[in-house]
């Protein structure tokens, strides 16, 4: 029996979506069904994800007229418009109409391209987001952010496309490998950096419990992350001015997973050294103190994440890539800083000095 144990809302107006949190929520059809609106469904999962939980969902899914199971590779390098392309040759070889429903049933990869296929197929058709990894559940899953990665800029091709519903079933946690829960566990802390200083001190207390799985920490963690994210989303939906709080560390990270190439680094290990980049750079600046620094990085530490760059990659490889982040606006690169810990703040005015300054060999 599924026991949704949080619901909140992202609050868009008529695109209002309901983000629910609990455990054997994929056998859920009751829950499932009232968010497809006509009798097609594309199921788009990986060859990891989809021997362990396509057959719940397709059990709650019931005698819909037509189920297309699209199975893809498993890593970010298949992120790609080759895949999305791949997607739409099934999906039109079926006959699909605008009335279908894609549900996407995997990690962030999975939910990216379901949603910007989504986002294009017949110009614009619902989706529903079912996350299985805790980095999807606490941040891909929610906003609405999706793309595919170009060689030359992770995400660069995408739309912003709002999902009918998330349906965050903790028990396929259970099944997560300890390197990817590490990597979700760095979105986690994000939250807290950012936004919500309380829920950093929690996460600093709880870490054991989070680190062995246990229920109701997992369940608590995830909606306070959803939570935050859901008010900034609220805020600014296309990330006009204060979403960019929610890329603390990204600019660092994705030039880290494009350098490197996708799939070398995890997301969330690549975003936790990038997130501790750019504390230190706040603490030269004189904003939060250098203990909070080394606190942090204690934190990563004891998640098992990586707390300093890849030892192939100097300042001028990082400043190179950097330039073709998204979010270089008008020339000037914008970096999110902290104020403090648990106020983060949109800086264009970093310069390649201080960048070399960081990166520099100790």
């Amino acid at each position: 029996m599924s026991l949704i144990m949080h619901t909140l809302h992202v609050e868009l107006g008529e695109r209002t979506y309901p983000v629910y949190i609990g455990r054997d929520l994929l056998s859920d059809n009751k829950l499932l069904a009232q968010h497809i609106a006509g009798s097609q469904v594309v199921l788009i999962s990986n060859e990891t994800i989809a021997p362990l939980y396509a057959e719940r969902v397709r059990s709650a899914l019931g005698d819909r007229q037509l189920i297309t199971e699209i199975v893809l590779p498993d890593g970010e390098q298949y992120k790609s418009l080759d895949t999305l392309s791949d997607i739409f040759d099934r999906v039109m070889a079926d006959k699909h109409s605008r009335n279908t429903t894609f549900i996407a049933l995997g990690g962030g990869v999975v939910g990216d391209i379901t949603g910007f296929a989504a986002a294009c197929y017949q110009r614009g058709v619902n989706f529903i987001q079912v996350p299985t990894t805790l980095l999807a559940q606490v941040d891909s899953s929610v906003g609405g952010k999706t793309a595919v990665n170009h060689p030359q800029g992770k995400n660069m091709i995408g739309a912003f496309y709002q999902p009918q519903a998330v349906l965050i079933d903790i028990n396929t946690l259970q099944t997560l490998p300890a390197r990817e829960f590490s990597a979700g566990l760095a979105e986690v802390v994000k939250y807290g950096l950012i936004s919500d200083e309380p829920f950093y001190r929690w996460l600093q207390e709880h870490m054991p419990r989070l680190l062995a799985r246990e229920e109701a920490a997992l369940a608590e963690a995830i909606e306070r992350s959803c939570a935050n994210k859901a008010q900034v989303v609220a805020e600014d939906e296309r990330e006009g001015g204060l979403r960019a709080i929610l890329n603390l560390g990204h600019t660092f990270g994705h030039a880290i997973e494009t350098g490197q190439g996708y799939g070398k680094w995890l997301h969330g290990e690549a975003v936790a050294t990038g997130m501790l980049l750019a504390l230190e750079l706040s603490a030269r600046r004189g904003w939060i103190e250098a203990t909070e620094v080394e606190d942090f990085r204690t934190l990563l530490l004891d998640i098992h994440l990586p707390v300093a760059p890849p030892a192939d990659m100097d300042a001028e490889a990082f400043l190179e890539l950097m330039a073709h982040d998204k979010k270089v606006i008008d020339g000037k690169l914008r970096v999110i800083l902290l104020k403090a810990i648990g106020s983060a703040c949109i800086v264009d005015d970093v310069t390649d000095t201080e960048i070399r300054g960081l990166l520099a060999p100790s």
